[in-house]
C-alpha cells in the first residue's frame, strides 16, 4: 500500500443492484462512484456473480485498499433497545417482522447514537467472497448507517421530521422527533399508490401533520419522478437531503446528485 494513495472501498449489496464507492483519504475526496441496477430482483448467488464480474473487470478495484466495507441492504433487520437485547434471542426478534429460515446466519450492529442493536441477516456468500478477495473487512446493515447518520444529524432538532430513502422496490422510512427515533421501517412498493399509502399510514399512526411535518428524500428519486409528484400532492414540505459530507466529490464523477448515493457516501 502506498502511503500517498490511501483508499477505502465501500460496496452496497441489494438484490436489485450494486453500488461501489472509493474514498481517497489523502485527497479527502470520493474518486469513484458507480451503481449497477438489475432489471429484476435476483437471488444472492446471482448477485454474487455480478459482483465477481464487476470487481474483476474494473481496474479501480485492483488496488490495495486501506479498508473495505460491505453494506447489506435488505428487509431482514430489526432494531432492539440495548436494555432489552439478549444475544440468544436474535432469531426471535427477527421472526416477528421478517421471513427467516432456520439456517440463516443472524448478526448484529451496535448503534450507539440511540443505544440500540440492529439484528439482521447478511448475505453470507457475499461476505465469504469479499474476505477471499480483500481479506479482513467490515460489514454493516444499510439501516444501521441510515439511523446513525440521521440521528447524529438531527440530535438537536425539536420538530418532527420524516426521512425516506428510496430504492427500486423498497423504501426505508425514519421518523424523528426531538432527536429521538420514533419509527424505522422498510416497506415494499410496486406502484406510486403503494408508496404514498405507506407514507400517509406512517403520518396517521404517528399523528404527524402533512401540512407541517417535512420529508427529506434520498435514494433514486428526482423532482420529475412520479413518486415525487404523488408525494408533493399530499405532503406540503418536501426537500432532498443535505449533502453535508466531510469530503468532496471528485470532478471526474459526473453524477453530482449526492442524495442518489446518500447511503453509501455515509458509510465511511
Amino acid at each position: 500500500m502506498k502511503e500517498n494513495n490511501i483508499k477505502e472501498l465501500s460496496i452496497q449489496i441489494n438484490l436489485n443492484g450494486l453500488s461501489f464507492c472509493i474514498l481517497n483519504k489523502e485527497t479527502n475526496s470520493i474518486e469513484f462512484l458507480n451503481t449497477i441496477t438489475f432489471a429484476n430482483k435476483l437471488t444472492p448467488n446471482e448477485v454474487l456473480n455480478h459482483l465477481k464480474a464487476e470487481l474483476s473487470s474494473n481496474t479501480a478495484f485492483s488496488e490495495d485498499f486501506d479498508a473495505v466495507t460491505v453494506i447489506h441492504q435488505n428487509e431482514l433487520a430489526t432494531l432492539v433497545p440495548k436494555t432489552l437485547y439478549n444475544e440468544n434471542n436474535k432469531a426471535d426478534y427477527l421472526k416477528f417482522n421478517s421471513k427467516i429460515l432456520r439456517t440463516d446466519f443472524i448478526t448484529e450492529d451496535d448503534i450507539n447514537v440511540n443505544e440500540s442493536i440492529n439484528v439482521y441477516v447478511p448475505y453470507v456468500n457475499i461476505n465469504n467472497y469479499i474476505f477471499e478477495t480483500f481479506g479482513a473487512f467490515v460489514y454493516k446493515h444499510s439501516s444501521s448507517i441510515l439511523v446513525d447518520t440521521i440521528l447524529s444529524k438531527e440530535k438537536r432538532a425539536e420538530d418532527p421530521i420524516v426521512y425516506i430513502n428510496i430504492n427500486m422496490h423498497t423504501i426505508e422510512l425514519l421518523a424523528v422527533t426531538k432527536g429521538q427515533l420514533q419509527l424505522f421501517n422498510v416497506f415494499e412498493y410496486h406502484s406510486k399508490e403503494d408508496f404514498i399509502y405507506y407514507v400517509l399510514f406512517v403520518y396517521e399512526q404517528l399523528k404527524l401533520d402533512v401540512e407541517t411535518t417535512p420529508i427529506k428524500l434520498s435514494g433514486i428519486i428526482d423532482k420529475d419522478d412520479e413518486l415525487y409528484s404523488i408525494l408533493y400532492t399530499y405532503v406540503r414540505h418536501i426537500e432532498f437531503i443535505d449533502s453535508d459530507l466531510d469530503y468532496k466529490i471528485s470532478e471526474s464523477i459526473k453524477d453530482k446528485n449526492v442524495h442518489h448515493n446518500y447511503l453509501i457516501l455515509n458509510s465511511f
